[in-house]
């Protein structure tokens, strides 16, 4: 049987899919397509660490750089923007790499995606202001009344799904869990196959601590000083972005700089460490990879 057209590569920041996808390219002259919610954003070229410019002219890259750092990408309109480049490239019988770290991508793609309305800004925003002003665990114990799966599972903190979940219950009479639940896979199931890059987590995790460097060689303060003088939104995908927050908080002069390095090494190491989690609960039968440069036994 042949190898479906669709192979989709995931893993943790600083894993090396990208590397990896570059290689499987060059062999096979497929289409590279962004999975990763940060390298969507034209202004976190450093931050995300997309792609080169070098590294897009050896091989055809898309979805990446394309959105504002003030425009939110919801899972949705991601979606909306790969399938048709997918049908696209089947129809020509050529082979894709989607690549990224984010999670929620692959499973719209590979589980389904809620066909949820659009909310109301007024609703939205009601939610927001709710919970910026009777706090985090009031809204979070009005959302169990309505939405208690949603309610256990929003991990602390997280203002944006916890505000979300409630304005989709509110407007919609009907909780966010009903509407996850009610969803088909956007790809066949024979159309695609899945690899997790997943290294050892000492070197993982040494590749963060150099990544974080690289970057603040690469620019990485004078992309969230432009960032920072926009004055956007801090709940906006791309201002949560792991470095965004951390030299920031140098910038302003609250830190040092090797302060804000060790700061962003940390949450760095953390971001994979939930990444891996992750990627090993929800996709336990996808083959594994440890990386480029490292010796691949395929999965049997």
């Amino acid at each position: 049987m042949p190898r479906p057209l669709i192979t989709l590569i995931a893993g943790p920041t600083a894993s090396g899919k990208s590397r990896l996808a570059l290689e499987m390219a060059g062999r096979t002259g497929a289409l590279i397509v962004n999975a990763d919610s940060q390298q969507l954003y034209a202004d976190l070229t450093v931050l995300s660490a997309r792609p080169s410019a070098e590294d897009q002219a050896r091989a055809e890259h898309r979805l990446y750089g394309v959105a504002d750092a003030a425009d939110a990408w919801s899972v949705g309109r991601w979606s909306r923007a790969a399938l048709p480049i997918l049908a696209e490239q089947a129809d020509q019988g050529r082979p894709v790499l989607l690549v990224g770290g984010t999670g929620l991508y692959f499973t719209s793609l590979t589980k389904g995606l809620a066909d949820i309305p659009e909310i109301p800004v007024k609703i939205r925003d009601a939610a927001g202001a709710m919970f910026d002003a009777e706090g985090e665990a009031a809204l979070r114990r009005r959302l169990a009344e309505v939405d208690a799966a949603a309610a256990a599972r929003i991990e602390a903190g997280d203002r944006q799904r916890l505000t979300r979940a409630w304005a989709v219950a509110a407007h919609t009479g009907r909780s966010l869990s009903d509407w996850t639940a009610d969803t088909s896979p956007l790809l066949a199931p024979d159309s695609w196959t899945g690899l997790v890059v997943e290294p050892e987590r000492e070197a993982l995790y040494a590749r963060c601590d150099a990544r974080v460097a690289q970057m603040v060689e690469g620019g990485a303060l004078e992309e969230v000083r432009a960032l920072v003088a926009r004055s956007l939104a801090p709940d906006l995908p791309a201002m949560k972005a792991v470095g965004v927050r951390e030299f920031a908080r140098h910038l302003s002069g609250l830190t040092t700089l090797e302060q804000a390095v060790e700061a962003t090494r940390q949450a760095t190491r953390n971001y994979a460490k939930r990444q891996l989690t992750w990627f090993r609960n929800q996709t336990p039968g996808w083959e594994r990879h440890p990386g480029p440069g490292e010796v691949h036994a395929p999965a049997p």
